[in-house]
């Protein structure tokens, strides 16, 4: 293969970096073939497994030349910060002045500083570098405000993370005119320098951003979230029928008159697991883990699955979802519906009473599900009798499952949870209501036996030794962990060292009893790593697991279909190797991408929720937990918003307030008031940007007090 061949030849001892008229000679090529090497070494520097040096004329291995190839993901404050490709690279930060033109997500290639920065007291040396080529745009495409200068017009991106205008002429032919502060989507052009302003075309006009249906518009065209299937790929979806077929049952195990029943959100259309519980003579539990057989109609090489990994997943947003797979399939024939036959890939188990697995077996099914609970229905069951013998397995269901969690947290699993915030719009896309969700023993019933069945279908896949997708969570950054623990200690309390995960153990369960707690445990999720996905098995840090994968989702995950089919299909996934581990940074990216617009979706929602309480003069009061103290202000985080915000100081004016940097608070000089990380207070919406995507709060002032009755009454 010749990308093996010139692999091979950049990597010989003593190889000197050559021209492509110079690698073709070497190769023994004949000099027609010239253009073939040229295409096949620009593909391979776009992945950032070949490098352009010397003026851009002559190529070599990137590590070679103390090269990085990898994705740079920046912040508000302009410094970037780079996931090198090579997992066993340490993150590089890279200061603001050092990003050249590199957007937020964009693949680049980093030279690496030969003399590391200095870190803080105790700290190890902070490894920094320069960007010198963008290999890769994320984006060629953002959605922004368009304003005018006095010369010219530009446009401020949405995304924060973008701290350069872009520079734009008058639209033209773009289907509506465009007036100074609509949102616009720009076409970026190409942009040489970090001296000038990145330059861009107006192609489409969204409108004003308060018109009703722009704000969603707006997310979904910045992240480039499409919003049809093409036509194709809509008739082969049509042609798998509405209902499963006799021809659709054969080898399968036939589980229909098992009592089979799902567990979901409530607005859920997209089932895809259910399960079934019994207890054998012996005392020991059988446990049916079922999963929607999205395989046996999703076939490679279709229209139906070149899409499906092209999007990656399903993207959830405020007000719709954007499925990974048309409708037909992700709410009908693969969704796990009560009443009708189903297919399945099983995984089930026999465990002991204390939940430990004795046996697993893997087999495609039939199922008739018997009833579709919701989180809600579950609960109320679970704080009640059982009434009949569905409710009855739901008891005994909990109780197996909060054993195999008990188990999970001995052995070392972390408990990461936090509440998460539900909005409810109205028909006119405002919002309805904020809902706080909790992690309780109804939403624990489901995700015990999910974990449990994606470690064992890791475990298998290893077993069999084939080219599989791994859902992977790495061990933190020690710097990031040290970091966290002199924040920790500068708040007096005892912390041993965090690379032992007993030690994080006992520091998390002291977090979740000290009223500080909750501040200093989102400081410690920040200093995670992301999960992602890839080839190799290496263990998942949260979880205390060393073989997990992801199977149980594969109507909204790509992912999860692929491991269907490495764990079934007599010749795995098909992948491997370097178009497996493309595949895995492709979805990793999906997911992060579908993450941000999740999140942003319901920014924009809630920032015209606090807009318009701001116009009517009588905003609302939330309780608010201080969660960082700067000499500028304090940051509160605001859980029935799920949103975090700044209290600046020139909003506290019934004091003067000092900052004291060594105990990290503020201290009124008359009132003597503190406010220091973990406190509780009530706030209010004080001020809204849009632009960057920022919140000021103001402390709420005290309720007024109930007056007694009048003495003339």
């Amino acid at each position: 293969m010749m990308e093996n061949r010139i692999l091979n030849l950049l990597g010989r001892p003593g190889y000197t970096p050559l021209t492509v008229g110079e690698l073709t000679a070497k190769l023994r090529l004949p000099s027609n073939r010239v253009h073939e090497v040229r295409r096949i070494l620009e593909r391979l520097e776009r992945e950032g497994r070949v490098a352009r040096l010397k003026e851009g004329k002559r190529y070599g291995l990137p590590l070679e030349a103390d090269l990085i190839p990898g994705r740079i993901r920046m912040n508000r404050q302009g410094a970037g910060f780079l996931q090198p490709d090579d997992p066993k690279l340490p993150v590089l930060r890279i200061p603001p002045d050092a990003t050249a033109t590199a957007f937020h997500g964009d693949r680049v290639l980093v030279r690496r500083d030969a003399v590391p920065r200095r870190g803080g007291r105790g700290m190890p040396p902070e490894q920094t570098g320069r960007v010198i080529r963008v290999l890769d745009r994320a984006r060629t495409r953002l959605v922004g405000t368009l304003q005018r200068s006095r010369q010219f017009l530009y446009v401020i991106p949405d995304d924060p993370r973008i701290t350069h205008d872009i520079y734009v002429p008058p639209p033209k032919d773009v289907g509506r005119p465009a007036r100074v502060g609509d949102k616009v989507v720009v076409e970026l052009r190409e942009w040489q320098t970090r001296h000038t302003n990145p330059e861009g075309e107006v192609i489409e006009v969204l409108g004003p951003p308060d018109a009703e249906g722009v704000d969603m518009l707006s997310v979904i065209r910045q992240y480039q979230l499409p919003l049809h299937f093409a036509r194709k790929v809509l008739q082969e979806a049509r042609a798998l029928g509405t209902e499963v077929r006799p021809s659709d049952l054969a080898g399968r195990l036939d589980c229909r008159t098992d009592a089979v029943v799902t567990i979901d959100p409530e607005d859920a259309q997209d089932f895809d697991d259910a399960f079934c519980l019994e207890r054998t003579p012996g005392g020991d539990w059988k446990l049916w883990v079922h999963i929607a057989d999205v395989s046996h109609y999703v076939k490679p090489g279709t229209a139906l699955d070149e899409e499906a990994a092209r999007r990656g997943n399903s993207t959830y947003l405020v007000d719709r979802v954007v499925p990974m797979l048309p409708e037909m399939l992700s709410n009908e024939l693969c969704s796990l519906k009560p009443g009708v036959d189903r297919l399945t890939k099983c995984v089930e188990f026999l465990l002991d009473p204390q939940g430990r697995v004795l046996r697993t077996q893997f087999y495609p099914a039939v199922i008739h599900s018997r009833r579709r609970y919701h989180y809600g229905e579950v609960l109320a069951i679970l704080q009640r009798e059982p009434r009949d013998d569905l409710e009855r397995m739901l008891h005994q269901a909990s109780a197996l499952a909060q054993s195999i969690r008990r188990a999970r947290f001995k052995a070392g699993s972390l408990d990461l949870d936090f509440p998460e915030s539900k909005i409810r719009l109205d028909e006119q896309g405002r919002i309805l209501r904020l809902e706080r969700l909790e992690n309780d023993l109804s939403h624990q019933l489901i995700e015990e036996f999910m974990l449990l069945a994606n470690e064992a279908v890791a475990a298998r896949l290893m077993a069999l030794r084939r080219p599989a997708l791994y859902r992977v969570h790495e061990p933190p950054d020690p710097k990031r962990l040290e970091e966290f623990r002199q924040e920790v200690l500068s708040h007096h309390i005892q912390c041993g060292h965090l690379s032992s995960r007993h030690e994080v153990q006992k520091l998390l369960e002291k977090l979740n009893r000290l009223p500080i707690g909750a501040a200093l445990k989102i400081g410690f999720l920040k200093s995670l790593m992301r999960a992602r996905y890839a080839v190799e098995p290496l263990g998942h840090y949260g979880l205390a697991k060393k073989k997990y994968t992801h199977f149980t989702s594969p109507i909204r995950r790509y992912a999860d279909l692929m491991v269907h089919r490495a764990l079934f299909g007599r010749d795995g996934a098909g992948l491997a190797g370097a178009a497996l581990t493309r595949l895995a940074d492709h979805l990793s990216e999906t997911e992060r991408n579908s993450d941000d617009a999740e999140r942003d979706s319901k920014d924009v929602k809630l920032f015209a929720f606090l807009n318009e309480q701001l116009r009517s003069h009588h905003p609302k009061r939330y309780a608010a937990l201080v969660t960082d103290v700067r000499n500028f202000g304090f940051f509160v985080d605001v859980p029935d918003l799920a949103m975090t915000g700044l209290v600046p100081l020139s909003g506290l004016s019934d004091d003067f307030y000092d900052f004291d940097p060594r105990r990290s608070q503020l201290i009124g000089r008359r009132t003597r008031r503190v406010f220091k990380l973990g406190d509780k207070t009530e706030v209010q919406v004080a001020k809204v940007d849009t632009f960057k995507r920022q919140v000021d709060f103001r402390l709420a002032p005290p309720p007024r007090k109930a007056s007694g009755p009048s003495r003339h009454a």
